[in-house]
């Protein structure tokens, strides 16, 4: 068997270098965790692939954490995600990547990502006037929650600068309309690039990201808004939906596209109403059901969860 540097034994197929819930959310890892890797991958399914896997962990003292995967039917293709711990592995952290795409990836033709969770990232916030789901994610940020840091909200209105102030946070306001949508949103990203951003999350912004925005942060712009459409459009969908009788309201929290509101679903939920509930209640209850929808959306989405393929997302338990 060859060896390579570092001691680290080669599997076989070295080959050419190619590359890339209702339930109650956990709590972040705490600070003294050790540090882990985390895997996600997709590729055309075939026989071999959690062994090719598992066997370049296991040769390099990688103890698996977490795995799991699945494996698409109709389309023939394999998804996977493996966390493991990274305390005793044999390949540097800097090298992980090289060394899983020359060894296992290429072999497989695999499109995959590779990030630590130590690794805190960074967050920008979206909102108009409502502030019912940035309190919650600011509240679930500041408590510890989550692993990130929050450096920037950005308001079309100023009524949640407010929020931001309670939390020490600034808030830039960027009131956009028709006429100045381009050189606003030409601000706001050298705001975001000022501020390193990860990823962005639309808590209840009510203006529409153009498509050059949006490629600027492929699968990184969160969104969230109620599950009328497009039965109940427009500013009062709750106002229609009353009237209509419903009787299950809703959210879905997906991954920004070009196409509004189309793109890769998340997270969604749903809360149950009756004739006894009025037009403020079907607000309350559908605001309540809008925010733990995006807060369990960001929390996949912080932790390597998900995985969008095409135009919708495989999300891990």
């Amino acid at each position: 068997m060859q060896t390579q540097e570092f001691g680290l034994p080669l599997m076989s197929g070295f080959h050419k270098l190619t590359s890339r819930m209702s339930e109650p959310l956990p709590t972040a890892k705490s600070k003294s965790t050790p540090a882990s890797a985390i895997l996600i991958m997709h590729c055309p399914d075939q026989c071999g692939i959690v062994a090719a896997v598992t066997e370049f962990l296991c040769q390099n003292r990688g103890n698996i954490l977490d795995l799991e995967q699945h494996v698409d039917q109709a389309e023939k293709v394999f998804f996977m995600r493996v966390e493991w711990d990274i305390s005793n592995f044999a390949v540097p952290r800097e090298k992980i990547g090289e060394f899983f795409k020359i060894l296992v990836a290429e072999k497989f033709s695999m499109e995959w990502d590779l990030r630590f969770s130590d690794t805190t990232q960074r967050m920008a916030i979206y909102v108009s006037k409502l502030t019912h789901c940035i309190y919650d994610i600011l509240s679930r940020a500041s408590s510890g929650e989550w692993n990130v840091e929050i450096p920037l909200i950005i308001g079309n209105h100023s009524e949640a600068k407010t929020v931001a102030d309670q939390f020490g946070i600034e808030f830039v306001h960027s009131p956009v309309n028709s006429d100045n949508k381009s050189a606003e949103e030409e601000r706001q990203l050298e705001m975001l690039e000022q501020r390193q951003i990860d990823f962005i999350v639309l808590a209840r912004y009510m203006q529409i990201l153009s498509p050059e925005f949006v490629k600027r942060f492929p699968n990184k712009v969160i969104n969230i808004h109620h599950s009328f459409l497009p039965a109940f459009p427009g500013a009062r969908p709750y106002h229609s939906a009353h009237k209509r009788g419903v009787k299950i309201i809703g959210a879905t929290s997906h991954y920004v596209t070009a196409d509004l509101d189309a793109g890769p679903i998340i997270e969604q939920d749903v809360a149950r109403v009756s004739h006894l509930d009025s037009v403020e209640d079907l607000v309350r209850k559908g605001r309540d059901v809008e925010k733990t929808t995006l807060s369990r959306a960001i929390y996949a989405h912080l932790n390597q969860k998900t995985l969008v393929y095409q135009n919708r997302t495989i999300v891990f338990s």
